[in-house]
C-alpha cells in the first residue's frame, strides 16, 4: 500500500510528483515549498523507499501506477493538472500515460527510464549488474561516495543522505527495482495522451538517454525534448529547484491555455 503524502490541498490544481529510484520521497524537499502555494502536491513514497514502511519492498512499475491510478480515482482526481515523474518515477508516468485511466493536463518524462525489450539472458545480466553496484553503494563510507559523486554539486550532508537511503533498501527492493525499471511492459493498444508531454534530461546524460529517448519518440510522437545544460542525472529538482518549479509552473499554465 502507497504512503501518500499531501501539500497545498486547498488548491485546485493537482500536481503528482514521483521520485527516483534509490531516494526518498522527502528529496523533493527543495521544491515543496514553491509549488504547494499554487498547487496540491500528491507525491507517493514508493515501496521499498517509504522510511514509514520500512519493512516494505519494491514492487513493479505495473503495480505502482495502477495503485496511484486507484489512489487518484478514489479520491475523484481523475483529472490533474501534471503527471511529473523522475528516472524510476518517469517511468511510472510512462506507463499511466500509455494506460490513459487519469487525465493529465501535460506530463513531464524527467530522465525516464524506457523497458530494454532485450533476450531475457542480457535483462538479467544487466539486472544483475545494477545490483551489484547499488549493492556495493550500501556497504561504502561517506567519504568513497565523493568518488561517484561530483563533490562540486554535492555536499558531505547530501552524500549521508544518500547513505541513509542506500542502507534502508533491501536487496529484494534492489533487485526489483532496477529489472521492472527496465523491463515493465505497456498495454496494447498503448495510449497516445492528447496533453502536451515533455520529457528532460541533463546534457551529461545525453548518451545514457539515447535509448530512453528513442523509445518515447516511437510511443509518445508528440513530445517534446528538452536538454538541460550542464546538468546530470536528476539533478534539476534537487540542485536548481528554483528554476525546475517556474518551468514546471510554466508548463501547467500554458497547457490549460492551450486547452481552452
Amino acid at each position: 500500500m502507497l504512503t501518500v503524502h499531501e501539500f497545498g490541498k486547498e488548491n485546485k490544481n493537482t500536481v503528482v510528483l514521483f521520485h527516483p529510484l534509490g531516494v526518498w520521497w522527502d528529496i523533493f524537499e527543495y521544491v515543496i515549498p514553491l509549488l504547494e502555494k499554487d498547487f496540491h502536491l500528491v507525491i507517493p513514497a514508493m515501496p521499498g523507499h517509504d522510511p514509514d514502511q520500512p519493512r516494505t519492498d519494491y514492487t513493479s512499475v505495473e503495480g505502482i501506477a495502477a495503485d496511484m491510478t486507484a489512489w487518484l480515482m478514489s479520491r475523484g482526481l481523475q483529472k490533474v493538472s501534471c503527471l511529473y515523474g523522475c528516472s524510476m518515477g518517469g517511468s511510472v508516468v510512462i506507463r499511466m500515460l500509455a494506460e490513459g485511466r487519469i487525465q493529465t493536463g501535460c506530463a513531464v518524462i524527467d530522465a525516464g527510464i524506457t523497458p530494454y525489450r532485450l533476450p531475457k539472458p542480457l535483462t538479467y545480466a544487466i539486472g544483475a549488474k545494477d545490483f551489484l553496484m547499488t549493492e556495493l553503494g550500501k556497504h561504502m563510507r561517506v567519504s568513497a561516495l565523493k568518488s561517484v559523486f561530483d563533490p562540486s554539486k554535492y555536499s558531505e550532508e547530501d552524500l549521508k543522505y544518500v547513505k541513509k537511503v542506500l542502507s534502508a533498501m533491501s536487496a529484494t527492493t534492489i533487485w526489483r527495482g532496477f529489472y521492472s525499471c527496465n523491463n515493465y511492459s505497456m498495454p496494447s493498444p498503448t495510449a497516445r495522451p492528447s496533453c502536451p508531454v515533455q520529457y528532460w534530461y541533463g546534457e551529461e546524460e545525453k548518451k545514457a538517454r539515447k535509448k530512453d529517448i528513442a523509445y518515447v519518440k516511437r510511443i509518445f510522437p508528440a513530445t517534446r525534448f528538452v536538454e538541460n545544460k550542464g546538468q546530470g542525472h536528476a539533478e534539476f529538482f534537487t540542485l536548481h529547484p528554483t528554476a525546475f518549479a517556474s518551468r514546471l509552473t510554466a508548463l501547467i499554465e500554458n497547457s490549460k491555455k492551450e486547452a481552452l
